[in-house]
């Protein structure tokens, strides 16, 4: 009774991490495209709501991915203690559950790139422009420039993102 209890648990929480997994790229993607329509001219009140937006999504991202990490975990250690052996998987499970860690291993270095280099150079480009003053253009250029780099990282994240969800639903898979 306890096992499939802990086991409902640790899926439901993992499902709702793979949810905001994908959700987040999804949605910032929606976003940069929309910003996207008033070409590469900084318009400060409109970018400023987007880099708000978009860093202020970084601690999501991550804490999504650490219970990503735990739960995934998690459930083949429940098993463990309480049955004494991992679940053997059928060969699709298997396939299934290794695509799905090379994807979130992916999106987690993606992750990386965009939350401790891109994103600290942006805020820094940021921080030095002003409500109507025009900026430097050569900090225009790299400021637009990043942008383009990051939103390039994030539709690829939100590839590997869809692989993820579309690898769980094979991990159970029986023959």
């Amino acid at each position: 009774m306890i096992e499939p209890l802990i086991n409902a648990i640790l899926l439901a929480l993992h499902n709702l991490a793979l949810v905001g997994c994908a959700a987040a790229p999804f949605y910032n993607r929606n976003l940069v495209l929309m910003r996207a329509q008033y070409g590469p001219k900084l318009h400060f009140e409109l970018d400023k709501v987007v880099e708000d937006t978009l860093q202020g999504n970084a601690p999501w991202c991550l804490a999504f991915l650490a219970i990503l990490w735990i739960t995934g975990i998690g459930m083949p250690l429940n098993h463990l203690v309480f049955q004494g052996a991992l679940k053997v998987l059928h060969p699709i499970g298997m396939t299934a559950m290794l695509l799905k860690l090379a994807c979130v291993c992916a999106m987690m270095v993606i992750m990386g790139m965009i939350f401790f280099r891109i994103n600290p150079r942006l805020r820094a480009l940021f921080a030095a422009f002003s409500p109507g003053v025009a900026p430097a253009p050569e900090r225009e250029r790299e400021f637009f420039s990043l942008r383009a780099r990051r939103k390039a990282l994030c539709e690829t994240c939100l590839k590997f993102a869809i692989g993820v969800l579309i690898c769980s639903a094979f991990i159970g898979f029986h023959g």
